[in-house]
């Protein structure tokens, strides 16, 4: 076992000291239970209607291993600590049992905001946003985002008005817990830590400790996940996390981590040729997903004009889209 191990390891020993519980699943210590235990059909959750719809549209009948194993012991009402990489499918793993608290409990807009998932980069946070709107599509809760580098006094207006559903970067949403009067988090009853140990390299330690301190703690089920156990990670489970939460690791097994089972490649040319190259690349791969990156959102907006008006199809997303999509 490697050191992150041994640090998981004797946090699970320690909550599992103070467990007295009769559950069936014992508390606090990996959940060896196999995919197969489970039933992996969507259809068979005990979920409402309106989230079942939206997930039959959404085109998912079958879970992954991830949500197999993490949303029923969250449906329970547990709090799960998850070891689950990018692309395990842990998005709907965590957003499937916040939407069904929302929906249980009948949060309006003046009730405030109910379910708050923290994500680290504004990128994560925005794919978030897309899945939640989805599974809401049959809802009549609210949702939103608050993220740095958008448009803050919007953010306060829709958090005023009441948000149900928050996805949030860590420092925006420091700030406006701090600063922003007319914003009702006292009825939190859900929180997402998404990607913990990413939120934690990225330097947002004290933001983190500061956030915990701030939410209200009582009636308030946390899910963590994060694809490495690490010093830092287990201290924030410590103090996120209620006593005995269920450690659930889908990653035993997988040696190499998303990023490392990439491919990449370059090309050096000039920079006058940079969009030639580019117009190319995009025009014998348009059957194909392809993301491409600009430094402003400026470079983002003119070659996305650019390139429509030569007919090869795209959308821009930038920080003026997330405005006029998520806040009007």
């Amino acid at each position: 076992m490697n050191a992150s191990g041994q640090n998981m390891a004797t946090f699970l020993e320690t909550v599992n000291n103070n467990d007295n519980s009769d559950d069936n699943v014992e508390a606090g210590t990996p959940l060896n239970t196999t995919t197969e235990a489970f039933k992996s059909d969507f259809g068979t959750l005990d979920i409402s209607d309106a989230t079942k719809n939206a997930i039959k549209d959404m085109g998912f009948t079958k879970m992954t291993e991830v949500q197999a194993r993490t949303i029923p012991p969250l449906m329970a009402g547990r709090d799960v600590l998850g070891a689950a990489k990018t692309g395990s499918g842990k998005t709907l793993a965590f957003l499937i049992p916040a939407i069904e608290i929302l929906h249980k409990l009948k949060f309006k807009p003046r009730n405030g905001t109910g379910v708050i998932i923290i994500s680290p980069t504004r990128e994560l946070a925005l794919q978030i946003m897309g899945v939640a709107k989805d599974l809401l599509k049959y809802h009549q809760q609210t949702f939103g985002i608050v993220m740095g580098g958008a448009n803050r006094p919007a953010e306060v207006q829709k958090l005023v008005k009441g948000v149900n559903l928050l996805i949030a970067t860590p420092g925006r949403l420091l700030d406006h817990l701090q600063n922003t009067k007319g914003f009702v988090y006292k009825n939190l009853r859900a929180l997402v830590i998404d990607e913990a140990d990413r939120i934690l390299e990225i330097g947002f330690e004290e933001e983190m400790k500061k956030i915990i301190d701030i939410l209200p703690k009582e009636d308030r089920q946390s899910m963590l996940f994060s694809a490495t156990q690490t010093t830092k990670v287990e201290d924030l489970a410590r103090v996120s996390l209620r006593q005995n939460p269920i450690y659930i690791n889908v990653d035993q097994q997988k040696e190499t981590s998303t990023v490392e089972g990439l491919t990449q490649g370059y090309v050096v040319c000039d920079s006058d040729q940079r969009f030639l190259l580019l117009f190319t690349f995009l025009k014998k791969n348009l059957n194909k997903k392809l993301i491409v990156f600009f430094s402003s959102c400026k470079s983002v907006q003119y070659y996305a004009e650019l390139l429509n008006y030569i007919d090869v199809p795209v959308l821009d997303l930038h920080v003026s889209w997330i405005h006029s999509s998520f806040y009007d």
